[in-house]
């Protein structure tokens, strides 16, 4: 399996990206914002944490027209899979490949710690080594994480059975304690917290781990 990791100015996340994926038996290639085209035969693109485009205007919101956010669209739209974490959640969110959108937190200041997720669906590729419930430790590090969507699409992330994992703590207002959730055909996760940043026990957890487990597996069958 093929992954691509996507670096914007201000990405700093990308590196672990990559190892993660490299962990998890991916062949990784490595895509520079302004180019135009993905890697051939690329199955997922990873958009990693950061600061892109120093976060200017809305957090996400360059990033989501530089020239490869065109072919991440459309390999979103060919059923490819694309995974988004923290500010690559925002970045996705901006393309409008999922709904909602990422607020600044309750409390006004950036949350950077250790924080405890609920597994909500093991029903995608991304989630299908965990168990519904189970509770994972993944770090998070951001300044505007709290997902707002409006009353019918939450309904909808809701009956759909979209919403991949919750706060068991809420650390920044998100709404239902979303912590990350799936778009309509479950190949596109958006998420705020770090799982690449806990693959090993080194790190402090392994529990991100499972994810890109979850993803190895989950795409072969796909």
């Amino acid at each position: 399996m093929k992954a691509a990791v996507v670096t914007f100015p201000g990405s700093n996340c990308d590196r672990d990206l990559a190892v993660a994926f490299e962990g998890a038996g991916f062949q990784v290639s490595r895509v520079w914002h302004k180019d135009s085209e993905l890697p051939k035969g690329v199955d997922v693109v990873g958009v990693p944490g950061g600061f892109s485009f120093g976060d200017y205007l809305r957090c996400g919101a360059i990033a989501a027209q530089s020239p490869i956010s065109a072919a991440i669209r459309a390999h979103a739209e060919k059923g490819g899979f694309v995974l988004g974490i923290c500010n690559g959640f925002q970045v996705i969110t901006e393309m409008g490949l999922l709904p909602g959108v990422l607020m600044r937190n309750a409390t006004l200041k950036f949350v950077c710690r250790t924080v405890t997720l609920k597994v909500a669906t093991t029903d995608s590729s991304f989630t299908n080594a965990y168990n519904v419930g189970q509770e994972i430790a993944i770090p998070i590090a951001h300044h505007d994480g709290n997902y707002t969507i409006d009353a019918d699409g939450l309904a909808r992330l809701q009956g759909e059975d979209r919403i991949a994992f919750t706060y068991a703590q809420n650390p920044n207002g998100s709404m239902a304690d979303i912590a990350g959730v799936l778009s309509e055909n479950r190949r596109v996760l958006g998420m705020m917290p770090h799982p690449e940043r806990a693959t090993e026990a080194a790190l402090g957890s392994s529990d991100g781990k499972g994810l890109f487990a979850s993803l190895m597996g989950g795409m072969a069958l796909a």
